[in-house]
């Protein structure tokens, strides 16, 4: 079943986001609200000695000031680290990050309680705080949890004797810095909570990817049965991965509505955001790849250092998704990748916009550049000669990866020839000759990524009412990317009605029985199939009915679109859903055993994990004296298996791009030694804007999955993946003549100087080398 539209569609969700009707958290009215405001730590790391409320609960409309102590609440669970990593949602003896809530204030407005926050005296003695991964590692480094003995939350050592690299000619050996970064959605943290005392129940609005899981998270810290917590996520701005996981001060304003039985809220500032909201990335890579002379590659070893920030038990898994993916698009026999992630005294980290797999593109992309640098190669035919054939598929990577479909060369070699790639090199060429002050740089990337999950699950359900409109349920909760509007159509067009005749229903645990959210590119291929196979359901349910009522067999009973069902050549028999509906709902209508009702709800579960893939190109200059960064050009061939949706998916792959791109030149979460983070603030993060950006040419091919019914693999995420090495390669690209063999993220105009002044003088800058 196919629902692509190639006309394209207008998402339903845009107008009341562009009109101002839509409802973020922070727009919400509840009578009697009190209003939240955290005190948080000024330092990254200190033991908690005292807090002095006195002054702050006596000013005029204060409710309360309250603690670890006063409130007892359990902490969040570590779910990929050891317990003793588990996160206060108070701090309660030590502070680990700066801007860690330590006390919170319930007043009658948010001035209020801003104002008392700040009369709250809290005595620390500092400690020594350690920021930088490798450092956490080490013997005699300051422990975050000193009980645990280590840094160290989760780790996969080397396979010991190492024959990675045995057979291999020559060996590209770095060290890569996969930066740290900050989500910055549109919106930042916010909460309500409004009690019912009466039931014992509790409502919370928050802004989040996955209301099931944030229900279950509060109903176990506040010991309420889950079906007692209501969550609903009303409009999102802005996901990313950053609001998979259930914040602290969630979890403590449910709490506090509970305790003072009134409506209690809080919204995070933008400074509190960049320093509260988990970050993103945050890994060292230490790398060696080899091969024979020919350009064979024969084995790949890596080390990975995941920075998981004060309570990494979010962070835990992401270097084990960047080891799964480390073969990406290539056929590498052997490959070995040590993996570790550390606490240290920053802000958590946790999932973002690809979650582990664009650290693995940054990091094989880049070596194959190396590579292809060491042996005299161009970057494309290197990657020509290793690239998994069509045929190979499924193929099983050393890492255990099974790749369900592709066509990797068939992509590579479309934006080459869409690039004009013979074009670019000569016009670099002939700039090198000249000795022009502004570089040309071609940058290649080719990428395979991981979605969804052997055995995700995911609930849709499909009813169709008294008056013939239909009603979707499903347990994906968008924050942008237009499910109402695709999973609309894919019901419109297997019932045959029109899309404005279906709702879709979505983000509210009242409404549904289960979902597990957005996330992973997950989506349509998890929760659109759901989707279909439901509508499939009532399809097939009003196939019998019809037949039973038309007194014709079911295989003679055929769809006939806006009209209804009926007997096959013969349109003025159909009957309307509407018809159909009321059919169903009574006893005499119906066939004898069946049930009553139009509807269908189903768990769809994926068998495995697809496996997307595309091609990038980006092209740039460089100004060699001044090492500013101008992207002229960018390319992208990206599949996602079948496309159901045209302008869907082109809104997902620009974003990614534009994130990656991002990654690649701008952004960077930097703390200095003490901890004090030094981008806490959009004057000093550099996030740019669409001026900043190039427009993109994007183009597709088609390879659909086995594993699902639409045949879809996700697209959420894939841009992210494939444009930051491209741009970095790009950059590198033109600055290879001068001696230049890489720069670290973000290659900002200072990083980039440097590297060109370091090749020329490798003794240093100044005496100063980079950071």
């Amino acid at each position: 079943m196919n629902a692509a539209d190639p006309t394209g569609v207008v998402r339903r969700e845009d107008p009341p986001l562009l009109t101002g009707a839509a409802r973020y958290t922070d727009d919400l009215v509840a009578p009697g609200a009190l209003h939240a405001a955290f005190v948080r730590a000024p330092l990254a790391h200190g033991l908690v000695r005292a807090v002095e409320v006195d002054a702050a609960a006596a000013m005029p409309g204060v409710a309360g000031v309250f603690t670890a102590a006063d409130l007892a609440l359990p902490p969040l669970p570590a779910e990929n680290a050891p317990a003793a990593f588990a996160r206060p949602v108070l701090a309660e003896g030590t502070v680990r990050f700066l801007g860690e809530p330590v006390a919170v204030v319930v007043a009658e407005g948010r001035a209020l309680a801003v104002d008392a926050a700040e009369a709250v005296e809290v005595d620390y003695e500092p400690l020594e705080t350690v920021v930088d991964p490798l450092a956490a590692l080490q013997d005699g480094a300051p422990l975050l949890f000193p009980d645990h003995g280590s840094n160290v939350a989760r780790q996969r050592p080397w396979p010991q004797p190492s024959i990675a690299l045995d057979g291999a000619e020559v060996v590209v050996r770095a060290r890569f810095v996969n930066q740290r970064l900050a989500a910055v959605p549109m919106e930042p943290n916010a909460a309500m909570a409004v009690p019912d005392p009466e039931r014992d129940a509790l409502t919370l609005y928050v802004p989040c990817q996955a209301p099931f899981w944030v229900r279950d998270t509060v109903a176990e810290a506040l010991g309420m049965p889950a079906d007692r917590v209501r969550v609903v996520a009303p409009a999102v701005g802005g996901g990313f991965g950053a609001r998979i996981a259930t914040y602290p001060e969630q979890v403590v304003v449910a709490a506090l509505a509970r305790r003072l039985g009134r409506p209690v809220r809080y919204a995070e500032s933008r400074s509190e955001s960049m320093l509260a909201m988990t970050h993103g990335r945050g890994q060292v890579q230490e790398v060696e790849l080899g091969a024979t002379r020919d350009g064979a590659i024969v084995g790949l070893r890596a080390r990975l250092v995941g920075d998981g920030g004060a309570y990494p038990g979010d962070a835990g898994y992401l270097p084990g998704l960047t080891r799964l993916m480390a073969s990406g698009v290539y056929r590498i026999p052997r490959i070995e990748v040590a993996t570790a992630c550390v606490a240290t005294n920053t802000t958590p980290v946790a999932a973002y916009r690809g979650a582990g797999r664009p650290e693995a593109s940054a990091m094989l992309e880049r070596a194959v550049d190396l590579l292809a640098g060491e042996l005299g190669m161009d970057a494309a035919e290197l990657r020509r000669r290793n690239l998994i054939q069509p045929d190979a598929f499924p193929y099983l990577t050393p890492t255990k990866a099974r790749y369900d479909s592709g066509d990797y060369p068939a992509a590579m070699e479309r934006v080459l020839e869409a690039a004009g790639y013979p074009a670019l090199r000569a016009e670099q060429a002939a700039r090198r000759r000249s000795g022009d002050r502004r570089q040309l740089g071609v940058g290649l990337s080719v990428y395979v990524e991981t979605t969804a999950s052997g055995s995700d699950r995911e609930y849709g359900a499909v009813a169709v009412g008294p008056d013939g409109r239909v009603t979707v349920r499903t347990g994906t909760a968008p924050h942008g990317q237009g499910h109402e509007t695709a999973f609309a159509r894919l019901v419109a067009s297997t019932l045959g009605v029109a899309p404005e005749a279906v709702e879709v229903l979505h983000s509210d645990t009242a409404l549904l029985p289960r979902g597990n959210g957005t996330m992973a590119s997950r989506s349509l291929q998890v929760g659109g199939s759901a989707v279909l196979r439901a509508a499939e359901q009532v399809l097939d349910k009003a196939r019998t009915l019809a037949a039973h009522l038309l007194e014709a067999r079911v295989e003679d009973v055929a769809l006939f679109p806006g009209e209804g069902l009926g007997v096959a050549g013969a349109p003025g028999t159909a009957l309307a859903w509407a018809a159909l509906a009321a059919a169903a709902d009574d006893p005499a209508g119906r066939p004898a055993g069946m049930a009553p009702g139009l509807d269908a709800g189903v768990d769809f579960e994926l068998p495995a994990a697809t496996y997307p893939f595309g091609a990038h190109l980006a092209v740039c200059e460089v100004d060699v004296e001044t090492g500013r960064v101008r992207l002229l050009r960018y390319l992208a061939l990206d599949d996602s298996g079948r496309i159901h949706n045209p302008p869907l998916a082109e809104g997902q792959v620009h974003g990614g791009i534009a994130q990656g791109i991002a990654q690649a030149l701008y952004e960077e979460v930097r703390y200095d030694q003490e901890g004090n983070c030094l981008t806490g603030t959009l004057a000093s993060y550099a996030m740019p804007s669409a001026a900043d950006l190039p427009a993109f040419r994007t183009m597709r091919t088609e390879t659909p999955t086995p594993l699902n019914p639409l045949g879809a693999k996700g697209i959420g995420e894939s841009g992210a993946i494939g444009a930051t090495p491209a741009v970095q390669n790009a950059v590198v690209d033109a600055l290879r003549h001068l001696g230049v063999t890489h720069v670290d993220l973000p290659a900002t105009p200072e990083r980039v100087w440097r590297a060109i002044r370091a090749a020329a003088d490798p003794t240093g800058v100044d005496g100063r080398p980079e950071r």
